[in-house]
Order: structure tokens, then sequence, then C-alpha cells
């Protein structure tokens, strides 16, 4: 069948958005894209199955794109975690579903749409694997500014609440100049920011080159000349070594950034949760961080409610947070996955009381974002303008990731969007900045 058009709906995690971005690019080669369901002969649902919200999302997705079949769409698919997780159950869950495959299998994806189109057979494929890492040419899908950049595949850290071992396999890096070689081509497509994502950051080389080689990357992604920001993000705080903390010091390109998912702070908790870091080294590296690079802006997230989280538990990780004054911050409770080794753990706590804990912490952070941020009155940014939204422009300075950290609504005349530009900042929110295009 010719000119057949398809649609993708990306559900997820960063690293789940490279893999659409991929299947996007490799479909465009034979088929249409288009952003509407009702005109796609192919509908493709990448999904998220880390916890319990995210997959109720996309059994939901896959569900109400399912209506479709009844009208334009020949081919239903879902692909990523979720299928990886309950391919065949979903296939009998839902069978208007054509295709099911896993995170390893999208290069078998034009042939099961072949098959589907021409005999109507069905495929499910979900095979394990801790070698391969998808990669390959991406229709980049977050604008003509900023783009995330895989470094690593896999996980070999064995969280207690966690299945993502389960689902992407064991830790593999992928090769430095592999990674180089595709920054180099997205610099050359206009892309400024580059952010670094993996399951696990702080681990880069290991595999391949017998020790920690992030800082080693870092510094030849900034010999990159076009490229203006380098962001890094899921690195572990009791990995992070003193070279990394030193390049993000010294690389005028990396920015004065970290994202440190923490999970908890009480030793115990962590225990529990099967973490590495223990409070002692967690608290050495935060303030090693702030003491070799002063204005660095530090993100962490907190899993509250997790099996025996005592009330003590909990004032120790509510007072952390109050002492440490986390830049950002989120908060997740606890999700209860089947297949993990949390899931069996006795003293489960009740769904009310981790909303409390959550909303406990949320409400602090309100308070010392809002603090942190009315300290920025005055101070100018660069700026990347990303929109303009009701009069004013709408960018992002260093201190903020795409999606996850606030913006800055910016005042000013024919700003260009995709350029950096000096901002006085005048006003600010709990989460959010606002300024003058200083000319």
């Amino acid at each position: 069948m010719d000119n057949l058009k398809f649609g993708v709906i990306n559900l997820g995690c960063d690293k789940n958005r490279i893999d659409a971005e991929i299947i996007i690019n490799s479909l465009k080669r034979k088929y249409e894209l288009v952003n509407d369901e009702n005109k796609a002969d192919i509908l493709l649902i990448n999904t998220c199955g880390f916890i319990e919200s995210s997959k109720q999302e996309s059994i939901d997705t896959i569900l109400e794109m399912a209506k479709f079949k009844e009208g334009n769409c020949k081919v239903l698919i879902a692909t990523g975690c979720l299928t990886q997780r309950y391919g065949k159950e979903l296939l009998e869950l839902i069978p208007e579903l054509d295709i099911i495959l896993g995170v390893n299998d999208y290069d078998k994806l034009h042939q099961c749409i072949e098959n589907a189109l021409a005999t109507g057979e069905k495929s499910c494929l979900t095979s394990y694997s801790d070698t391969n890492i998808n990669i390959g040419s991406r229709e980049v899908t977050t604008g003509g500014t900023t783009a995330y950049l895989r470094i690593s595949e896999g996980c070999n850290n064995v969280c207690a609440y966690c299945a993502i071992p389960k689902i992407r396999g064991r830790y593999r890096s992928r090769d430095m100049e592999d990674i180089l070689k595709e920054a180099k081509e997205l610099a050359l497509n206009g892309y400024k920011e580059i952010i670094l994502v993996a399951q696990d950051t702080t681990n880069y080389g290991v595999d391949l080159y017998g020790e920690k080689t992030l800082h080693v990357l870092l510094r030849e992604l900034g010999k990159i000349k076009s490229i203006k920001w380098i962001r890094l993000l899921y690195c572990y705080a009791e990995e992070l070594t003193d070279a990394v903390i030193e390049e993000i010091a010294v690389n005028d390109k990396v920015c004065k950034y970290i994202d440190i998912p923490l999970q908890h702070i009480s030793d115990e908790v962590l225990k529990g949760m099967r973490r590495k870091g223990r409070r002692r080294i967690i608290e050495e590296n935060i303030n090693k961080l702030r003491k070799v690079v002063p204005n660095i802006t530090i993100r962490t997230t907190f899993i509250v409610g997790f099996p025996g989280e005592t009330e003590e538990n909990f004032e120790e990780l509510l007072n952390f947070v109050k002492e440490t004054r986390f830049d950002k911050l989120g908060v997740f409770t606890y999700s209860q996955e089947e297949g993990t080794v949390a899931a069996d753990m006795e003293n489960q706590i009740e769904e009310e009381v981790k909303v409390q804990r959550m909303d406990a912490i949320m409400r602090t952070q309100q308070l010392i974002s809002a603090e942190i941020n009315k300290n920025k009155i005055g101070r100018e940014y660069d700026v990347l303008i990303e929109s303009k939204d009701k009069g004013k422009y709408v960018g992002r300075n260093s201190e903020m990731a795409p999606e996850i950290d606030g913006e800055v609504y910016v005042k000013g005349d024919n700003l260009a969007v995709g350029t950096f530009v000096k901002v006085k900042i005048t006003d600010a929110m709990e989460y959010d900045l606002v300024g003058d295009h200083v000319k």
C-alpha cells in the first residue's frame, strides 16, 4: 500500500523519547508522518511501564487509540517499557493491538507492519538484551534548539523498588566516538543545548574503558563550538567523582546544574531500598559540589512511603530537605511494582499516608524555591527563548531543565525563538521567573 500515514504518541522518560525519535525517523522512510490520529493509517504508542501511574496512562492511551481501528487506522502498535514487561498480557487485554514490540525489537518494526497490512498477522516480540543499545538517526521532537543524547543503556543497580534492569538490561556504555559523532551532527543541525541521559550517567565508561570517564566525555563535548549548554541528568550522588565535579566547574559549556535523584536520606530506608549511598557520603558530595561549583543548581527527587518507612524516617527526610535547600525537587509516592524485591516486603504504607508525606515535602520545597527565586531578582541571565505566549516570550536559563524546572517569562521586542538573550530578573514566583530583555 502506498501513501500510508503514521502517527506516534510517546509516553515516559527522556530515554523513551529518544527511542520514539529513532522509530519516527525509521518510519518516515516509507510512510508520511501526521499529527492527527484521524488521518493515521498506522498508530504507534511508545509506552512507559516504570510505576503504576505511568502503566495506567499507557494502557489508557492504547485504549483511546484503539477506537480509531473503527475508522482509518489499519495497524495499531504498542512499543516500549510496558510492552517489554507485559507483551502477551497486553495482546490478550487489548485485541485491537496488531503489533507489540519490546525495547530491543524496533529493527523488526517494518517487517511486522508489512505482515500486518498484507495478511493481518499479529506480532508480539519482547526479547531481552544486555547488549543492544538503540541508536540511529532521529527525528528530534524537542524543537530546534534542545536535544537529548543517550550515553548508555540499562542499569546494574539493583534498587529494591525498580524494574528497569529487568526491562532495559544490564548497564552498557555507548562508545565515546559514537556519542561525539551524534553530538556533532546535532550541533550542525542547529541544536545548542545537549542533555545527557542514561539510567545512570555517573558510571559512564566503566564497562568500556575500565574506569568512569564521564569527565572525559564532558571535556570532549565542550570542544564542539556551536553547542552552548551541556546538561547532566540522572547522576548518582555517591558515584560522583572529583574529576566530574571539577569538569563541571571549569568547563564553560557544562551547565552549573546537576540532577541527582537521592530517593531518601535515612540510612535505614536507603538500606531497605538497596541503594548504594548513605547519608554521610551523600552530604559530603553535596557539600563538595557546592564548594567547588559555588553557583551550582542541584535538582533531586525522593520517594516517600517505601515499605517500613517510619514517621522518624520521614521526619529525617523532611528535616534534610529544610536544611539542604535544594534548588529543584520532586517527590514520588512509592509504587508497589510486581517483580521487584520491595513488592513483597512487609509493612507496606497506606496510600493516604504516602500522599500526606509527599504533600508535606512539596509544601516545604515550595517555600524554599520561592525564597531562592526571590534572591534572583535584579540578576542577569542568559535565557534561551523557546516560544511566545500571550505577548511574552518564554524561555529558560541554564538553571532550568526543560519541562521539569520552571520557565522565564521575558518582556521584549522582536526576540527570535531559538536564540540566547540577556535577561534581567524583575519578579519571581515559586518556580518561574519574570524578566526584561537587556538590549
